[in-house]
């Protein structure tokens, strides 16, 4: 049977042309299928929409061909800073720091506005022989043979491969078409993104705040402007989401505090339901998920497309060392192997943020006596520091090839 291409690769959001980048490094064709019109290939104006992307993640997109297209827009992440309290009280006295100084890579990773990190994907894909791309495209259905995959796309063309890989979201229609089932739950939350200006320099320091409707996060990006990630309960955002952006401000202000000086609204503002969902299997016959298609955790860590970019060079390097050995690359037993690797680490990492999330989302007074001391604690404990540091700049587990910066 002649194929189309290795991979078809459906959704073309982050995950899905990095995937496409990542298998052209090791030898392997895919199309990229987008519903979506195709974004201009240009910064677009700034929005405050950005991405914590680990120290990992950074060295994953350097052997992709994407850090020099994005390293002077990219802000470093030099220290964080988590801490607990109220709205207006301000944080409670035993906050938790790390510093990257305390380990030895640094930074632990950088914060990229989203305006700078899409177009270098599409660049690259653009500059990439063995992938192509297609937007304004549906897949209508999929149908799976003992030697490939075929699609059907909304305008009546089909395309084969050997493998098909939903990168489609957390609704996605290739893990339904599969048989592949959810778990999850709404929290009750909807997180309000924002960004904004502010009269003092952040100094690369990131802050992570808990209150009792849920986190806020501050993530420094170049210059005297930080990206807003605010949680709050979905009828409490509802009525903020609903004020000019005067009133907006004076919400934020006391939640904010005034470290940084004043602070104004820069760009637009967004709002985001919140839930978990993650699939039952990541692989069926002939088709992977990855990214949102197979998980999607709380923001409160922003884990999420770092999540998404280890189950990509996992996947691609399954892949690829299979298609190496002369394996059938979409074959059952070779994507376990994938899902295997990735099952563990996603369930950690849901699980950490389902709980994390519930203890500090309450004001249960002797809870937040107990998180406000276990916070100092640990920070009074070099090793176990250092060994947070680590987890937060992606630098635990097993690791894939390009999570390590070495190309497949």
């Amino acid at each position: 049977m002649k194929f189309d291409c290795d991979v078809l690769i459906v959704g073309g959001g982050l995950n899905g042309p990095a995937l496409a980048l990542a298998l052209a490094g090791g030898g392997l064709s895919s199309i990229v299928l987008d519903a979506a019109p195709e974004p201009e290939r240009r910064d677009a104006d700034f929005d405050g929409r950005g991405y914590a992307l680990s120290l990992t993640s950074l060295k994953m997109l350097g052997v992709l061909g994407l850090r020099d297209r994005i390293e002077d827009t990219a802000q470093p992440i030099e220290a964080i800073t988590i801490s607990d309290g109220r709205a207006g009280e301000g944080a409670a006295p035993w906050p938790l720091h790390f510093d990257q100084a305390e380990i030895d890579e640094a930074p632990m990773g950088a914060i990229v506005e989203d305006r700078h990190l899409r177009p270098a994907l599409l660049d690259a894909l653009a500059e990439t022989d063995p992938v192509q791309t297609r937007s304004r495209v549906r897949v209508t259905d999929q149908n799976v043979t003992p030697v490939g995959v075929t699609v059907t796309l909304d305008t009546g063309e089909t395309l084969s491969a050997r493998l098909l890989v939903g990168c489609d979201g957390r609704n996605s229609s290739v893990a339904d078409r599969a048989g592949i089932s959810r778990l999850g739950w709404d929290y009750g939350q909807t997180s309000l993104v924002c960004a904004i200006e502010h009269d003092l320099p952040h100094e690369g320091r990131a802050h992570q705040f808990f209150m009792p409707p849920g986190p806020l996060a501050i993530l420094p990006l170049k210059g005297n402007r930080s990206s807003i990630v605010w949680t709050e309960s979905k009828e409490n955002a509802r009525q903020i989401n609903g004020m000019d952006e005067a009133a907006y401000i004076e919400v934020l202000r006391p939640r904010f505090g005034d470290f940084l000086g004043e602070i104004r609204l820069a760009g637009k503002r967004y709002s985001y339901p919140l839930a978990l969902s993650v699939a039952d299997a990541f692989v069926a016959d002939r088709v992977a998920l990855a990214g949102d298609a197979a998980h999607g955790i709380h923001p409160l860590a922003g884990q999420g497309l770092n999540l998404g970019l280890r189950d990509v060079a996992s996947l691609a390097e399954t892949v690829v060392s299979a298609s190496r050995l002369g394996r059938d690359i979409g074959a059952l037993d070779v994507l376990q192997e994938y899902q295997r690797w990735r099952r563990f680490d996603t369930a950690m990492l849901v699980a950490a943020t389902d709980g994390l999330n519930r203890l500090f989302s309450n004001d249960n007074p002797l809870i937040r006596a107990a998180r406000d001391v276990g916070l100092g604690v640990v920070n009074r404990m070099p090793s176990l520091r250092r060994g947070l540091i680590r987890e937060a700049a992606g630098l635990s587990g097993d690791l894939p090839l390009l999570l390590r910066g070495r190309a497949l």
